[in-house]
């Protein structure tokens, strides 16, 4: 499915992005993780399709303000701090304690699942590097956006006047009273990244096309963001 709202990262070569939306015909009336199981059997079909590949990293997602750096080798020490950590690669590795994933490498698929939190993809014009953030009321607080752009600059030099920034579907007023939206638009403003833009959908006002968490009373899916670099920038 095209997204009008990616078009900005689609405009930028040696990248693929994707949104996975709700999926017919599948019960998500359940706890988190089991309802993802059910999902993926749709979701690999999705990754493999648009990605080459049926595997891809994802984040726990602890609703911190944490930034792992992904990489294929196996140098677990590598460019660790406060906002990014390197990890060895593992089919369908889930890297805990974070909430955001960046890489400069080729060919590594990034995933975060989301449910009215807002999903934000990162790519950087100049080096090609790639990140997603999973941005809901406390890591917007926390100030994800900064930290995934600062994991970005320290581990591959990226400047954030280099950096395509969008933030995706996610909940807004009326249906929840943290605008958190608005604050991720000005924390991008503050950065001084190259391109912000929102794609303005809320996730509670359209339910045929979105899960969401507090809608659906937490038993709902979740959907999927998804982002590769493919070539050089």
């Amino acid at each position: 499915m095209s997204h009008d709202f990616l078009e900005p990262l689609h405009e930028m070569a040696g990248l693929k992005v994707d949104f996975i939306e709700r999926v017919p015909g599948v019960a998500v009336n359940g706890e988190r993780d089991e309802v993802l199981e059910r999902l993926r059997p749709n979701h690999e079909a999705r990754v493999r399709e648009a990605f080459g590949q049926p595997d891809w990293w994802r984040a726990e997602q602890v609703h911190g303000n944490q930034v792992a750096v992904v990489s294929s080798g196996a140098d677990v020490t590598g460019e660790a701090g406060a906002t990014a950590s390197r990890v060895p690669l593992a089919p369908a590795s889930m890297v805990s304690g974070v909430d955001g994933l960046v890489t400069g490498e080729v060919g590594q698929v990034l995933g975060i699942y989301v449910a009215d939190c807002g999903p934000i993809w990162l790519a950087d014009r100049a080096t090609g590097v790639v990140g997603l953030l999973h941005s809901g009321k406390k890591g917007t607080e926390g100030n994800i956006l900064k930290a995934g752009v600062e994991a970005m600059a320290g581990a591959f030099g990226t400047r954030a006047s280099d950096v395509v920034v969008v933030l995706g579907p996610c909940i807004r007023p009326p249906h929840y009273e943290v605008d958190f939206a608005a604050e991720i638009g000005r924390q991008a403003a503050a950065l001084g990244v190259g391109t912000y833009h929102d794609a303005g959908f809320d996730t509670a006002a359209d339910l045929d096309r979105w899960y969401s968490y507090r809608m659906e009373k937490g038993r709902t899916g979740r959907m999927l963001a998804l982002i590769m670099r493919d070539g050089a920038a």
